[in-house]
């Protein structure tokens, strides 16, 4: 099979009642245990590139994997934004509301610079609200968030609509 063959609808598989009853949960690891499906999720991911772009941010930890592999195909930097306690110096934090409570992300203070232009990258889009607080915390360093990337988009959670008016890019969409 080459590169230009591979749907990588075929690489996502649905886990039913996952992680609670009700949920479809779209598991990646088919798509990232395949070397080719991988690397094609990466090529895929780069075409919708803006240009003039500093860096890219990867949300923990799924959007680790893509991001971190963008980057280095790209010969970019990335900046890792994770849960609380994770990173090891000085941290700006946000906190945010879950529809079952609330979370917070944190960024090294020294990890983006003033007009730093970024695309944030993960693997799934939901409900948009991890997304959207990565945007503002980024954009609370002085940095530009110019696009964001993913993998997959669910649709009927109309989670774009939380990335205001950000360049938002899917390279699959479930409605």
């Amino acid at each position: 099979m080459t590169i230009q063959a591979i749907h990588l609808r075929d690489y996502i598989r649905d886990v039913p009642d996952f992680p609670k009853p009700g949920i479809v949960f779209k598991d990646i690891t088919p798509l990232l245990a395949d070397g080719n499906a991988f690397a094609e999720s990466v090529s895929q991911l780069s075409c919708h590139m803006p240009n003039d772009v500093d860096i890219i941010v990867g949300i923990e930890s799924r959007g680790f994997l893509f991001g971190a592999a963008l980057a280095q195909q790209l010969n970019m930097g990335f900046v890792p934004v994770r849960k609380p306690g994770k990173l090891p110096a000085d941290v700006h934090h946000i906190e945010y509301e879950l529809e079952y409570g609330f979370d917070r992300l944190e960024i090294h203070r020294d990890a983006l610079k003033e007009g730093t232009r970024v695309v944030i990258v993960d693997d799934l889009l939901a409900t948009g609200g991890t997304a959207a607080a990565t945007i503002k915390l980024v954009e609370q360093l002085g940095a530009d968030v110019v696009a964001c990337l993913f993998v997959i988009e669910l649709n009927f959670l109309n989670g774009r609509k939380k990335l205001q008016d950000v360049e938002t890019h899917s390279l699959l969409a479930y409605d």
